[in-house]
């Protein structure tokens, strides 16, 4: 006690983040349980990256009428057709048409589709590029931006492994994934389109978060050298404080960029802001909710007293 009271007289300041460790490690587990059962009884609403189809960037000679647009294509009964208009233009529109279930989704079947849009849309439309995905395509980018998400977990876990201790490398992994359910869940939940600018949002995500991480661990690991005698829970509870203002003012500042992408990105970069920002709240949290608590559990050592 007389330890612990000491350190916390270091800053009267101090916010007992571990007294509500038991709390926190609750909540988390029924969002990840959440997000799990999301993503398997909703799905993801794939974008036609990932489930095959045309992507078509198209400009008109004046003013674009979505509305107009997308009568003009639903008309053709070709499928499921998303339009968006690009920023600071209202000239260009991005088309996305995903294959109907009944296709076989071959090159001759998006050929044929691309030609009924050509015709509808008539020769005032300017189409500066056009990619075709088909279903093989897609499944082939599922694999590669999963095999990237982990991977990335993996060397991330390794690196903090070898840089302080397996207790943090553990701790850290669970952050991670934490993380990554919780954006997956939070695409399943509200059927936002995910794509591979998803990937790249959950990627970026995971970056930020064990950025947090390693900040804290850095500090954790200078107390246990500091504070040899101080209980545990006390000294990572210091540990926290000491490195909660720059937590909060990277997360406000970086969440300050997001917005702007959010409010001026257009809808074609909508779903990396939203991702974007509810990986920092979720990020910010694991770090101090998740990654320092499970230390306790696992019975981080103190270095010997001289």
């Amino acid at each position: 006690m007389i330890y612990k009271k000491y350190i916390f007289d270091l800053n009267k300041n101090n916010l007992n983040f571990l007294k509500w460790h038991k709390v926190s490690f609750t909540f988390s587990t029924i969002l990840v349980i959440s997000s799990i059962l999301s993503i398997v009884f909703m799905g993801l609403n794939l974008g036609v990256d990932f489930s095959g189809g045309l992507f078509i960037e198209a400009r008109t000679e004046g003013a674009v009428e979505l509305s107009e647009v997308r009568a003009r294509l639903n008309a053709l009964e070709i499928g499921n057709v998303a339009l968006q208009s690009v920023v600071d233009t209202d000239h260009t529109i991005i088309i996305r048409l995903q294959q109907r279930e009944s296709e076989t989704g071959d090159a001759a079947t998006q050929h044929a589709a691309l030609s009924q849009i050509r015709k509808a849309l008539g020769t005032r439309v300017e189409f500066r590029r056009t990619e075709l995905v088909g279903p093989k395509i897609g499944r082939e980018l599922i694999a590669s931006g999963v095999w990237a998400t982990v991977i990335a977990i993996l060397a991330i876990t390794g690196y903090i492994w070898f840089r302080f201790e397996w207790q943090f490398g553990l701790g850290s992994m669970l952050a991670l994934l934490h993380d990554v359910a919780a954006t997956v869940g939070l695409f399943s939940v509200t059927q936002m389109e995910f794509n591979l600018t998803s990937v790249a949002a959950i990627l970026t995500i995971a970056g930020y978060s064990i950025n947090d991480s390693v900040v804290v661990y850095d500090r954790v690991r200078e107390n246990l050298y500091k504070y040899r005698k101080a209980p545990l829970e006390a000294l990572l509870n210091l540990s926290l404080n000491e490195t909660l203002s720059r937590t909060l003012l990277t997360s406000v500042t970086t969440a300050l960029v997001v917005v702007a992408i959010l409010t001026f990105g257009g809808e074609v970069l909508q779903s990396f802001a939203v991702a974007m920002l509810w990986g920092l709240v979720v990020g910010t949290y694991s770090s101090i909710h998740i990654g320092i608590p499970v230390l306790i559990f696992l019975n981080v050592q103190q270095p010997p007293q001289d």
